[in-house]
């Protein structure tokens, strides 16, 4: 259970914070929720909230191209985690620094786990679910470590590296049939609620990152909530007119 709390705190950290919040202003959040979000993305160690977002815009603005940071075209092991192991293509590097990234600068919050990232990604990542376990109910190190820390740290980067390898291949496309992106129900459920990627590469500022209804996206419960706390405004949506237009347009027909 306390391995499991932590997997959905850095699941939060990153749809709800890198992702939905940081990448796409989809919603605004208040100080408290984003000292949060920014602490759950450090337990999370896919880097800063500022190289997560930076890239994340860029892999939007150029998808399936050199551009993009984990281009699926150039096959699952590369957009996966290949991406990570060699040097980004020169396109990546010259058509992001035509992008505007000030704005999450001017995030004290982003400032601050920038510039204490090692520390933080110590403390959350690793400390913090080893010591809780062992200090309140007597775990042992050994099992609050590779299991609380390093079993859920591995699986928490699969998870969020499905959206980026799995998603763009294998579903299907209800939204747009012209891009690669794909609606994946394991992924959605890996990655509460990140798998409706048609939907997401068509309306990206939408803050559900799917249709709502009874659709499964724990991401979207959570920012609901926080909103009926008084910590989340300007949730953006797409209008329903507008969904059911670009399903008939450029949708393959599945839904």
């Amino acid at each position: 259970l306390s391995a499991y709390f932590c997997f959905l705190m850095t699941a939060l950290g990153v749809t709800a914070g890198a992702h939905r919040l940081w990448s796409h202003r989809s919603y605004k959040a208040k100080l408290p929720l984003r000292i949060f979000l920014a602490a759950a993305n450090s337990m999370a160690f896919q880097n800063d909230i500022y190289e997560w977002s930076r890239d994340h815009r860029v892999h939007h603005k150029y998808s399936e191209t050199d551009a993009d940071p984990h281009n699926a075209r150039r096959g699952f092991f590369f957009s996966h985690i290949g991406w990570l192991f060699v040097r980004k293509h020169r396109d990546v590097i010259e058509k992001g620094r035509k992008l505007d990234f000030t704005d999450l600068l001017d995030d004290p919050v982003v400032r601050f786990q920038r510039k204490y990232y090692k520390s933080s990604v110590v403390l959350m990542c690793f400390v913090i679910p080893t010591f809780v376990p062992w200090y309140l109910w007597g775990e042992s190190l050994w099992n609050a470590y590779f299991l609380a820390s390093i079993l859920r740290y591995t699986v928490s980067l699969n998870v969020t590296w499905l959206v980026n390898s799995a998603a763009h291949m294998y579903g299907n496309r209800p939204y747009d049939k012209n891009i690669n992106p794909r609606q994946n129900t394991l992924v959605t459920l890996g990655a509460i609620g990140e798998g409706f990627h048609n939907y997401h590469h068509t309306f990206p500022f939408d803050y559900s990152a799917s249709e709502l209804g009874l659709k499964f996206n724990p991401t979207t419960w959570f920012i609901d909530f926080m909103f009926w706390l008084g910590l989340v405004t300007d949730r953006k949506q797409a209008p329903k007119e507008m969904i059911q237009a670009r399903k008939e347009r450029t949708g393959d027909g599945s839904a």
